[in-house]
Protein backbone atom coordinates (compact mmCIF):
# COMPACT_ATOMS: atom_id res chain seq x y z
CA UNK A 1 0.00 0.00 0.00
CA UNK A 2 1.37 3.45 -0.93
CA UNK A 3 0.67 6.50 1.25
CA UNK A 4 1.52 10.00 0.40
CA UNK A 5 1.99 12.64 3.46
CA UNK A 6 1.83 15.59 3.46
CA UNK A 7 2.72 17.58 6.89
CA UNK A 8 4.66 20.86 7.18
CA UNK A 9 5.60 20.70 11.04
CA UNK A 10 9.05 18.57 10.85
CA UNK A 11 9.13 16.71 13.90
CA UNK A 12 5.41 15.43 13.21
CA UNK A 13 6.17 14.86 9.77
CA UNK A 14 9.22 12.93 10.51
CA UNK A 15 7.29 10.54 13.17
CA UNK A 16 4.32 9.71 11.25
CA UNK A 17 6.80 8.95 8.52
CA UNK A 18 8.73 6.35 10.76
CA UNK A 19 5.20 5.10 12.35
CA UNK A 20 3.78 4.34 8.53
CA UNK A 21 7.37 2.57 7.25
CA UNK A 22 7.38 0.50 10.68
CA UNK A 23 3.46 -0.84 9.48
CA UNK A 24 5.42 -1.10 6.11
CA UNK A 25 3.75 1.17 4.05
CA UNK A 26 5.57 2.41 1.36
CA UNK A 27 5.50 6.12 2.23
CA UNK A 28 6.55 9.22 -0.08
CA UNK A 29 6.62 12.47 1.87
CA UNK A 30 6.73 15.96 1.14
CA UNK A 31 5.76 19.28 3.43
CA UNK A 32 4.57 21.60 0.25
CA UNK A 33 0.79 21.04 -0.62
CA UNK A 34 1.88 22.16 -4.73
CA UNK A 35 4.71 19.58 -4.62
CA UNK A 36 1.71 16.74 -2.91
CA UNK A 37 -0.54 18.07 -6.07
CA UNK A 38 2.30 17.21 -8.75
CA UNK A 39 3.14 13.94 -6.63
CA UNK A 40 -0.33 12.48 -7.46
CA UNK A 41 -0.44 12.91 -11.03
CA UNK A 42 3.45 11.54 -11.34
CA UNK A 43 2.34 8.47 -8.90
CA UNK A 44 -0.22 6.12 -8.33
CA UNK A 45 -1.09 6.33 -4.31
CA UNK A 46 -3.47 4.25 -2.34
CA UNK A 47 -3.89 6.14 0.70
CA UNK A 48 -3.57 10.17 1.04
CA UNK A 49 -2.76 11.61 4.24
CA UNK A 50 -3.03 15.53 4.58
CA UNK A 51 -2.11 18.55 6.56
CA UNK A 52 -4.15 21.45 5.78
CA UNK A 53 -2.46 24.43 6.77
CA UNK A 54 0.48 23.30 4.50
CA UNK A 55 2.61 25.93 2.16
CA UNK A 56 1.40 26.79 -1.43
CA UNK A 57 -1.46 25.16 -1.71
CA UNK A 58 -3.64 23.66 1.33
CA UNK A 59 -5.24 20.17 1.75
CA UNK A 60 -8.64 21.38 1.16
CA UNK A 61 -7.86 23.25 -2.01
CA UNK A 62 -5.69 20.40 -2.88
CA UNK A 63 -8.27 17.64 -2.51
CA UNK A 64 -11.09 19.70 -3.92
CA UNK A 65 -8.62 19.97 -7.41
CA UNK A 66 -8.14 16.26 -6.92
CA UNK A 67 -12.23 15.45 -7.20
CA UNK A 68 -12.33 18.03 -9.60
CA UNK A 69 -10.49 16.37 -11.98
CA UNK A 70 -11.93 12.81 -11.21
CA UNK A 71 -9.58 11.62 -8.64
CA UNK A 72 -10.64 9.79 -6.13
CA UNK A 73 -8.33 8.46 -3.98
CA UNK A 74 -9.10 7.83 0.12
CA UNK A 75 -7.94 10.99 2.06
CA UNK A 76 -7.31 11.52 5.52
CA UNK A 77 -6.87 15.12 6.99
CA UNK A 78 -4.71 15.12 10.09
CA UNK A 79 -4.96 19.12 11.19
CA UNK A 80 -5.32 21.19 14.21
CA UNK A 81 -8.20 23.04 12.73
CA UNK A 82 -10.83 22.20 15.43
CA UNK A 83 -13.70 23.74 14.87
CA UNK A 84 -17.56 21.60 13.65
CA UNK A 85 -17.10 24.15 10.57
CA UNK A 86 -13.33 22.95 9.55
CA UNK A 87 -14.32 19.64 9.75
CA UNK A 88 -17.86 19.75 8.00
CA UNK A 89 -15.53 20.78 5.26
CA UNK A 90 -12.89 18.46 5.20
CA UNK A 91 -15.30 15.99 4.25
CA UNK A 92 -17.65 18.08 2.16
CA UNK A 93 -14.29 18.58 0.27
CA UNK A 94 -14.39 14.63 -0.02
CA UNK A 95 -12.22 13.36 3.01
CA UNK A 96 -12.73 9.93 3.94
CA UNK A 97 -12.13 10.76 7.49
CA UNK A 98 -10.59 13.67 10.12
CA UNK A 99 -8.43 13.43 12.90
CA UNK A 100 -7.80 16.68 14.88
CA UNK A 101 -4.19 17.42 16.47
CA UNK A 102 -3.11 15.96 18.56
CA UNK A 103 -3.86 12.42 18.31
CA UNK A 104 -2.28 9.04 19.18
CA UNK A 105 -0.84 7.05 16.17
CA UNK A 106 -2.80 4.00 17.26
CA UNK A 107 -5.28 5.97 16.36
CA UNK A 108 -3.83 6.73 12.81
CA UNK A 109 -3.61 2.90 12.48
CA UNK A 110 -7.21 2.46 13.17
CA UNK A 111 -8.46 5.18 10.76
CA UNK A 112 -6.21 4.02 8.33
CA UNK A 113 -6.95 -0.15 8.50
CA UNK A 114 -11.02 1.20 8.46
CA UNK A 115 -10.53 3.04 5.41
CA UNK A 116 -8.57 -0.15 4.23
CA UNK A 117 -11.44 -2.11 4.96
CA UNK A 118 -14.20 0.10 3.75
CA UNK A 119 -12.55 1.25 0.34
CA UNK A 120 -11.19 -2.81 -0.41
CA UNK A 121 -7.50 -1.59 -0.25
CA UNK A 122 -5.38 -4.68 -0.11
CA UNK A 123 -8.69 -6.96 -0.42
CA UNK A 124 -8.92 -10.47 0.82
CA UNK A 125 -7.15 -13.07 -2.21
CA UNK A 126 -10.22 -13.84 -3.44
CA UNK A 127 -13.52 -12.27 -2.80
CA UNK A 128 -16.92 -13.91 -3.31
CA UNK A 129 -18.64 -11.57 -5.61
CA UNK A 130 -22.36 -13.18 -6.10
CA UNK A 131 -22.95 -17.33 -6.15
CA UNK A 132 -21.18 -17.58 -9.79
CA UNK A 133 -18.48 -15.35 -9.73
CA UNK A 134 -15.68 -14.94 -7.56
CA UNK A 135 -12.35 -12.59 -7.89
CA UNK A 136 -8.61 -13.58 -7.29
CA UNK A 137 -6.70 -10.39 -6.10
CA UNK A 138 -3.00 -12.46 -5.94
CA UNK A 139 -3.81 -13.95 -9.54
CA UNK A 140 -5.60 -11.30 -11.07
CA UNK A 141 -8.10 -14.08 -12.66
CA UNK A 142 -12.03 -14.25 -12.73
CA UNK A 143 -14.03 -17.55 -11.46
CA UNK A 144 -17.42 -18.12 -13.55
CA UNK A 145 -19.39 -21.00 -12.83
CA UNK A 146 -16.47 -22.65 -11.81
CA UNK A 147 -14.33 -21.83 -14.90
CA UNK A 148 -11.27 -19.62 -14.42
CA UNK A 149 -10.23 -16.77 -16.84
CA UNK A 150 -7.21 -15.17 -16.68
CA UNK A 151 -7.33 -10.93 -16.55
CA UNK A 152 -4.29 -9.11 -18.23
CA UNK A 153 -2.59 -6.40 -16.03
CA UNK A 154 -4.70 -3.75 -17.67
CA UNK A 155 -7.98 -5.56 -17.82
CA UNK A 156 -7.90 -6.29 -14.00
CA UNK A 157 -6.81 -2.59 -13.12
CA UNK A 158 -10.21 -1.82 -14.89
CA UNK A 159 -12.53 -4.68 -13.39
CA UNK A 160 -10.66 -3.98 -9.68
CA UNK A 161 -11.99 -0.26 -10.07
CA UNK A 162 -15.16 -1.34 -11.13
CA UNK A 163 -15.48 -3.40 -8.46
CA UNK A 164 -14.07 -1.38 -5.72
CA UNK A 165 -16.94 1.04 -6.57
CA UNK A 166 -19.79 -1.33 -7.73
CA UNK A 167 -23.19 -0.18 -8.21
CA UNK A 168 -21.82 3.20 -8.98
CA UNK A 169 -21.54 5.37 -12.22
CA UNK A 170 -17.90 5.42 -13.59
CA UNK A 171 -16.69 7.44 -16.13
CA UNK A 172 -13.65 6.72 -18.74
CA UNK A 173 -12.09 9.60 -17.43
CA UNK A 174 -12.15 8.18 -13.76
CA UNK A 175 -10.59 4.98 -14.44
CA UNK A 176 -7.83 6.55 -16.66
CA UNK A 177 -6.97 9.01 -14.24
CA UNK A 178 -7.27 6.59 -11.19
CA UNK A 179 -5.38 3.66 -12.94
CA UNK A 180 -2.82 5.51 -15.21
CA UNK A 181 -0.21 7.84 -14.73
CA UNK A 182 -0.61 11.06 -17.04
CA UNK A 183 2.39 9.84 -19.54
CA UNK A 184 0.59 6.46 -19.77
CA UNK A 185 -3.48 7.18 -20.37
CA UNK A 186 -4.58 4.71 -22.77
CA UNK A 187 -7.40 5.64 -25.23
CA UNK A 188 -11.09 5.90 -24.51
CA UNK A 189 -11.31 3.37 -27.17
CA UNK A 190 -8.66 1.10 -25.45
CA UNK A 191 -10.78 0.99 -22.05
CA UNK A 192 -13.76 0.53 -24.44
CA UNK A 193 -11.91 -2.87 -25.45
CA UNK A 194 -11.33 -3.82 -21.90
CA UNK A 195 -14.71 -3.59 -20.80
CA UNK A 196 -15.68 -5.33 -24.17
CA UNK A 197 -13.63 -7.90 -22.91
CA UNK A 198 -14.45 -8.27 -19.08
CA UNK A 199 -18.76 -8.89 -20.53
CA UNK A 200 -17.61 -11.31 -22.57
CA UNK A 201 -16.37 -13.05 -19.07
CA UNK A 202 -19.30 -11.75 -16.72
CA UNK A 203 -21.81 -11.89 -19.21
CA UNK A 204 -23.05 -8.56 -21.42
CA UNK A 205 -25.32 -7.78 -18.71
CA UNK A 206 -22.77 -7.23 -15.63
CA UNK A 207 -21.00 -4.34 -16.94
CA UNK A 208 -23.99 -1.46 -17.96
CA UNK A 209 -22.98 1.32 -20.15
CA UNK A 210 -25.03 4.31 -18.41
CA UNK A 211 -25.10 6.95 -21.81
CA UNK A 212 -23.27 10.00 -21.17
CA UNK A 213 -21.60 9.19 -18.08
CA UNK A 214 -19.47 5.83 -18.10
CA UNK A 215 -19.90 2.24 -16.90
CA UNK A 216 -21.18 0.64 -13.83
CA UNK A 217 -20.65 -2.76 -12.19
CA UNK A 218 -23.48 -4.53 -10.83
CA UNK A 219 -23.77 -6.81 -7.96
Amino acid sequence: MKILLLEDDTLLHEIIEEFLEELTYDVVTTYDGQEAYELIFENHFDLLILDVNVPSLNGFDLLENLKANAMDIPTIFITSLHTTKDMEKGFNVGADDYIKKPFHLSELKLRIENIKRLRKIESKEVEKINESISYNFSSKSLIVNNNKFQLSKTESKVFEYLLKHSNKAVSIEELTLNNWLYDELPTDTTIRTYIKNLRKVLGKDSIINIKGIGYKFEL
